[in-house]
């Protein structure tokens, strides 16, 4: 029991502090940023009232409450003071990220005090990241207030923005990515072992053997990479969806106050806040993509495939590298070189425009930029094949 007794009044302590720190700093603001901050202090006090109970069960005397800050609280106060709200929000907001699982196996702790932590942290990363702009696209928007069914699904509308606006990459699977660069990487990196075996002087023969077996290798691993690491962010991202569908199939009350939370944190007043809640909660569907967005930081969209992309870097980096190792399936010699050395220019310049294209900046800037990366790659590699090829003959 005088364990017990310990932990709880840890808790009141910190509970206090915490809704004292949010009433000093709304009253530093105004409108939805101030009533936000207070509804904070409202759900620390309600806590604080629950470890209070059960010390009065304990038999516990209650502690005065102290009515001021610590010493640390007291500085962010101070410095909000001396500069603004906004200057503290991002420690508020890490302070919250530091204690938000808290109550996670806490057994005396009230059901939804653990979640009440941890959306504390969202909000104000909401409160960090609002702006009039969006505040204002946001409150005008007739897809929050709706009280009827959407007429078009979430990925029909966001295909519609796509294709208003070309300049938005719909590719979310990471393919097309994995691809322009696994080209780029077989077309540098082969060519560079090319050169190195060519200027060696050996025969033509062993040249091929070695861009084909560098081409080989080099798809195979890029492929196995890339399969691993979107294979263990898919099952990361999915692992947290999951729970948070629990969560909505479990708590769903809980699930659409945090979203009126975080709503609220960016600018909404209360009411268009709690209806753009309630409307999202309407669909379970929109509502685990909204909350996965808003709450998880996760785009479901952009999971991957982990096969897609390990076999567009297979194939990618196989297109690449093959360009330097054709002459030498036709050619022999310094014929053989040259036409590879040609081809190999003008494959760095196509791959490095299109890397320029995708990136928005600039076609001719990053074919340059390609083919002075290649060209140093391959000119270093040869010389080096040069020296040890005196050297052993």
């Amino acid at each position: 029991m005088a364990g017990d007794a310990k932990r709880f009044l840890k808790y009141l302590e910190a509970e206090r502090e915490a809704s004292l720190m949010y009433r000093t700093l709304a009253d530093m603001a105004t409108g939805d940023p101030r009533e936000a901050l207070l509804e904070l202090a409202e759900i620390e006090d309600r806590h604080a009232a629950h470890w209070e109970s059960l010390l009065i069960e304990a038999g516990i005397e209650i502690p005065p409450d102290p009515g001021v800050l610590d010493s640390s609280s007291e500085k962010l106060v101070s410095r909000a003071r001396q500069f603004s709200l906004q200057a503290v929000l991002p420690d508020l907001e890490q302070a919250e990220r530091d204690a938000q699982g808290t109550y996670d196996e806490e057994p005396d702790a009230l059901p939804g005090m653990a979640e009440d932590e941890h959306i504390h942290a969202q909000v104000l990363a909401g409160m960090v990241e609002a702006t009039t702009e969006s505040v204002g696209n946001a409150a005008s928007s007739p897809a929050l207030v709706s009280t009827g069914p959407p007429e078009r699904s979430m990925a029909d509308v966001r295909a519609a923005l796509n294709s208003a606006e070309p300049w938005h990459r719909t590719d979310k699977s990471g393919s097309l990515r994995a691809a322009v660069f696994g080209a780029s990487d077989g077309l540098v990196s082969n060519t560079a072992l090319v050169m190195g075996f060519a200027g060696s002087g050996i025969e033509s023969g062993t040249v091929l053997f070695a861009g084909i077996a560098g081409l080989l290798a080099g798809a195979f691993s890029m492929a196995a990479g890339e399969y691993v690491s979107v294979a263990s962010q898919r099952d990361l991202f999915q692992r947290e969806i999951a729970m948070e569908a629990q969560e909505l199939k479990e708590k769903p009350l809980e699930e659409q106050r945090e979203l009126e939370l975080i709503y609220r944190a960016k600018g909404l007043d209360r009411e268009t806040a709690k209806a753009a809640a309630a409307k999202i909660m309407s669909n379970p569907e929109t509502a685990l993509d909204t909350l996965a967005r808003e709450e998880l930081g996760l785009d479901p969209d952009e999971l991957g495939s982990p096969v897609k992309v390990a076999a567009s870097s297979f194939v990618a980096f196989a297109s690449g590298a093959v360009v330097p190792v054709i002459p030498y399936v036709f050619l022999s010699g310094t014929a053989a070189l040259v036409t590879a050395i040609v081809l190999a220019a003008i494959a760095l310049v196509a791959v490095g425009g299109t890397v320029g294209r995708l990136s928005g900046a600039g076609v001719a800037k990053s074919a340059a930029r390609q083919l002075l990366v290649g060209a140093g790659a391959a000119a270093v590699t040869f010389v080096i094949g040069k020296l040890v090829g005196v050297n052993l003959g």
